[in-house]
């Protein structure tokens, strides 16, 4: 395969002051697709995800469980990540902003800022948001609620360090002027421009000096790096990125092709982010996709609303490949998404079980019927093949078009919508009426092939989303190492072979009793 250079992908890493909710995980599912479909191209890929392990909150949430902060990150950085692994999240490194080669990178970065005249030395006094690690002016925080989680606020006051935000706001604005792209949806780079640049940029706290939880500042030790600091480093840190000489990995794949990141923080990234790049010297990402949330009905998850549903209990109701394909399919491009077990379970049984299941299943089973299970070569064509051929070319081009745009749910519909074609193409075709005409051998061959070529094309396209249900299909089509791309051309299956087993992919659901078993559970 042609190696088409390198795709340097990563998520917002997790805060690890605890478990994370089934809200929390669309970041890494959805930039494991990219990866996935980019790696599935011949891009050499670098995937990037971890735990943002510092901050007041950890330090508090660590004093009240009676250990250490270390224990504490410890044990909720390692829960996060074997939740990643059960996900089937692809990662090539996972970071953790506790680790060596970060805090000294950290370090030297925070020093050369020092250096340059970017940060100094004052005084803070204003509002603060635990949960958020966020300060917010008297303008910003009306009626003492975050801005950004509607939580309660803190007056603090504290000696502290500052960045010169506005030094570089002039250059920051210059270049999303000429990067229109840079932010996407563009909603959120509008509304990032309208609210912050324009109105003008307020030098930002970047350390503390009330708790010690942190990254100790080089110049002043009775300081710790501020938690954002230090967070939004680690995509470069992790490829060993430092002022005084990068390692060959951060020259290689630097800068990132795209940060995936909630809509919630876009502000860090597409403002804060981009200004400590300018400052270092160094180039900003190429894009960043900030998504909506994933709502619990229409509410906000969150532990205090006891609305919370965590990824490992739906992966164990409902398979690890329906979970992945729900969360895509449900999280519109620019509009939150919405989860209930009642939508999962609708989603699972129309589109798994009675569309894409089905489909394998019936496929599979008439081959093994009418030709002892070995694939047929077409000889003959009529007007439904032509229609079912282009229904194919539409699925390739309209899912990796989409794919490409990050447009997920789009992408999985355009491969969909060629499974719910080839289940018409079936009635049209009536396979079981042309087997008992002998005559009819060759057309019965054309409808077999075809639809086992279909399946083939639709289990490539949608193996980056369902990577476990489309490799035994691909498998029991001897099709296991069939490119990516082979999916633009139809007739790359290979007659001849013989089909393997598939078994029940998508076993339907009944509701009312998998309700039922759910509700019991949660008493």
């Amino acid at each position: 395969m042609e190696n088409k250079g390198k795709f340097y992908i990563t998520t917002a890493i997790a805060y690890a002051s605890g478990k994370p909710h089934i809200g929390n995980v669309y970041d890494p599912i959805v930039a494991d697709v990219i990866a996935r479909y980019k790696r599935a191209l011949g891009y050499d890929v670098f995937f990037c995800t971890g735990t943002d392990e510092h901050g007041q909150k950890i330090e508090n949430k660590a004093k009240d469980a009676g250990v250490s902060p270390q224990e504490f990150v410890d044990n909720i950085s390692g829960t996060i990540k074997s939740i990643w692994d059960m996900l089937g999240i692809s990662y090539d490194h996972f970071i953790r902003t506790t680790d060596d080669y970060h805090v000294k990178a950290v370090q030297k970065i925070f020093t050369k800022f020092v250096e340059q005249g970017d940060i100094y030395k004052g005084a803070y006094e204003g509002w603060y948001c635990e949960p958020c690690e966020s300060f917010f002016t008297d303008t910003q925080a009306e009626g003492g609620i975050c801005p950004d989680c509607g939580r309660p606020l803190k007056r603090a006051q504290e000696e502290a360090y500052f960045f010169k935000m506005s030094k570089y706001q002039d250059q920051l604005m210059a270049y999303i002027e000429e990067h229109p792209d840079f932010a996407v949806p563009e909603s959120r780079r509008k509304e990032m421009v309208n609210n912050f640049l324009k109105p003008g940029l307020q030098d930002l706290c970047v350390s503390r000096s009330s708790f010690t939880w942190g990254i100790p500042v080089e110049v002043d030790p009775k300081h710790v790096t501020y938690v954002w600091l230090d967070a939004l480093t680690n995509y470069i840190t992790a490829l060993g990125y430092n002022p005084e000489g990068s390692d060959e990995k951060y020259k290689k794949y630097w800068p990132a092709d795209v940060h995936v990141i909630g809509k919630d923080i876009i502000r860090f990234h597409m403002i804060y982010w981009p200004i400590f790049l300018m400052a270092m010297g160094e180039p900003l990402p190429k894009k960043i996709f900030a998504h909506p949330w994933m709502l619990s009905g229409m509410d906000k998850m969150s532990k205090s609303r006891g609305n919370v549903i965590y990824p490992d209990k739906l992966v164990n109701a409902f398979g690890l490949d329906a979970v992945r394909y729900y969360l895509l399919t449900e999280m519109p491009f620019a509009n939150d998404g919405t989860i209930t077990y009642e939508n999962v379970i609708s989603r699972f049984n129309t589109d798994l079980a009675n569309t894409f299941g089905n489909l394998a299943s019936r496929t599979i089973a008439m081959t093994k019927k009418y030709f002892n299970g070995v694939i047929p070569c077409p000889t003959v064509s009529t007007e439904f093949d032509e229609s079912l051929k282009t229904a194919a070319a539409e699925a390739y081009k309209g899912f990796t078009e989409n794919i490409e745009n990050y447009h997920a749910a789009d992408a999985i519909e355009a491969a969909m919508n060629l499974a719910v074609r080839a289940n018409k193409y079936i009635d049209e075709t009536t396979p079981w009426s042309l087997a008992k005409d002998e005559t009819m051998k060759p057309r019965l061959e054309a409808v077999i092939y075809n639809l086992l070529e279909t399946l083939r094309i639709t289990a490539l396209l949608l193996s980056p989303i369902m990577p476990e249900s489309c490799k035994k299909i691909l498998e029991a089509l001897c099709a296991a190492n069939d490119e990516f791309e082979s999916a633009a051309t139809f007739g790359g299956l290979k007659a001849g072979n013989t089909v393997g087993e598939v078994g029940v992919l998508f076993a339907r659901i009944d509701e009312k009793k998998k309700l039922d078993e759910l509700n019991a559970e949660n008493a």
